[in-house]
């Protein structure tokens, strides 16, 4: 697979994890959100991120939830222009073994989590440098409401210059860090060859249309957002050069619906369970079962995507999902 469509632009979304009542993995939902995504036009996939919950290794999901979107992906008829990314966690160790997992799947690139409790920015740079020998590497800056690391100007600059960096997924929910990002990037000779992707979910349609520092632009988003209504994101990815003006009105009902979606009225708590909540709505899940039993929705935030979905129809997908929904269950 090339990695051309990463570095043209694409809409990836990161590919939450389909669970029964009794949560356990829920293979054909788990396949049907993948056919999804091919149908409505995405560019990439992204699994076993944080939308597909980190405790899928705890749980030994791992392994099955990586083969089943690969497995779908190279049934289908979009392989070879679809890229697929695996996330990985963890300490040198893990972290490159879960490199290693993916290879053998045939996935194309790794997104690496920067959270490794005590690491230095030399300590990630070093784990970034094994782990792109196995597969090319999507650096990532975490918000650090959910565990992120401030890292600098440097450290981005550093990872660029790495020949197995291939992008850098910028989701700090920061302005000023994601400057520091582009900064960063421009700075190394090897800026034309990083894609910058927009993991900013409160922030899309800005990073969209902004000219970042060395004339570098975003290419595109690697997000949980677009882990719903995927098919209204291509369509807005696509607007982004035929009328960019029209797309900076829909900016901040793209950030209210996101903060539907990821419940930042409580501090993010019910990220997940909304992602699902959005998709059960639709009949891709069956419900918003997480891994924790303690994660769901929080409250008043099942009326508050009510209220997102009528109020911006042109972000909302329900029909072409039901268009396509037995088949992708089939």
């Amino acid at each position: 697979m090339s990695l051309a469509p990463l570095l043209d632009g694409a809409v990836i979304p990161a590919h939450p994890l389909a669970l029964t009542a009794d949560r356990t993995l829920d293979e054909r939902r788990q396949r049907a959100l993948t056919r999804y995504y091919l149908a409505a036009g995405a560019g990439g996939i992204a699994v076993g991120v944080h939308t597909t919950q980190f405790a899928i290794r705890e749980a030994g999901l791992l392994r099955p939830v990586l083969e089943l979107a690969a497995e779908t992906v190279a049934a289908s008829d979009r392989a070879g222009d679809v890229v697929t990314i695996a996330g990985a966690c963890g300490p040198v160790a893990q972290a490159v073994a879960e490199a290693e997992l993916a290879a053998g799947l045939g996935y194309d690139a790794v997104l690496l989590s920067p959270v490794v409790p005590g690491a230095t920015e030399a300590d990630l740079l070093e784990r970034a440098r094994a782990v792109g020998e196995v597969l090319p590497v999507i650096g990532f800056y975490l918000q650090r409401a959910i565990g992120g690391p401030e890292l600098s100007r440097g450290f981005w600059r550093a990872l660029a210059d790495q020949p197995s960096t291939v992008a850098i997924k910028v989701a700090p929910f920061d302005r000023y860090r994601t400057l520091e990002v582009a900064h960063g990037v421009a700075a190394s000779a090897r800026s034309e060859e990083v894609a910058l992707y927009t993991g900013n979910d409160d922030h899309i349609i800005g990073d969209l249309l902004a000219t970042l520092p060395g004339g570098l632009r975003f290419r595109g988003g690697l997000l949980g957002q677009w882990a719903v209504w995927t098919r209204a994101a291509v369509a807005m990815v696509e607007q982004v050069s035929r009328d960019p003006a029209g797309l900076a009105g829909k900016a901040q009902q793209l950030t209210d619906a996101n903060a539907a979606v990821f419940d930042a009225a409580h501090g993010f708590a019910g990220c997940i369970a909304g992602v699902h909540e959005v998709l059960r709505r639709q009949g891709l899940l069956a419900g918003v079962w997480c891994l924790d039993p303690d994660e769901g929705l929080s409250p008043g935030q099942a009326e508050e995507l009510t209220r997102v979905t009528a109020a911006y129809p042109w972000l909302v997908d329900d029909d072409f999902v039901a268009e396509h929904l037995d088949a992708w269950l089939a």
